[in-house]
């Protein structure tokens, strides 16, 4: 269901795209490679007199990882096609192999923010990794799932959200072994 319409007339700005592709790899580990694009939708004069054109990209950054079943980063990559300060921003590329070693579920994003914060990193890059979490989640979903299955354990979603919550109709439905029902208070 889309948006209601708006309540006033109001015209284009600033446009941020964020894309995040995964990957099966042959030997056993997943690559996630992400993308962000900020635009604006006007064109514009930089400090240094140059014409921005309208939707040409001043940010477009990329951020690989490639993890193991357990969601420890085991390399990282970041690259920029386009920095609104060139070399002072791109310089950083190198900092973010720092994520090696990092586990996307445990305190990630915690641990991006404290290693990466402020000047030690970009804060667009920075901002990019914090969307790796889940979608490596979202990747590894089946798998995960078959595995937590076969072995008798709680598949991981239950109880990770609205929707898979222990008492509601969408664990009812696919999962009534592990199913609770809501708990109902008695007056006394």
């Amino acid at each position: 269901m889309p948006l209601p319409k708006p309540d006033y007339p109001r015209k284009p700005m600033h446009n941020r795209s964020i894309q995040v592709h995964s990957f099966e790899r042959e030997d056993g580990l997943w690559d996630l490679e992400a993308e962000l694009i900020d635009d604006k939708s006007y064109s514009y004069v930089k400090r240094n007199g140059t014409e921005q054109p309208a939707r040409k990209p001043f940010h477009h950054m990329h951020i690989r990882i490639t993890i193991d079943t357990s969601y420890e980063i085991k390399r990282a990559f970041a690259m920029y096609d386009a920095s609104p300060f060139g070399e002072p921003c791109t310089s950083v590329t190198t900092a973010y192999q720092d994520l090696v070693g990092m586990n996307l579920l445990k305190s990630f994003r915690q641990q991006v923010k404290e290693r990466f914060g402020r000047t030690a990193g970009c804060t667009h890059m920075t901002e990019l990794a914090t969307v790796l979490p889940t979608a490596a989640v979202q990747s590894m979903s089946g798998m995960k799932r078959s595995e937590a299955e076969n072995a008798g354990r709680k598949p991981f979603q239950l109880g990770g959200c609205h929707a898979w919550r222990l008492d509601g109709v969408v664990t009812k439905e696919h999962y009534p072994q592990w199913y609770v029902a809501e708990q109902t208070q008695t007056s006394t």
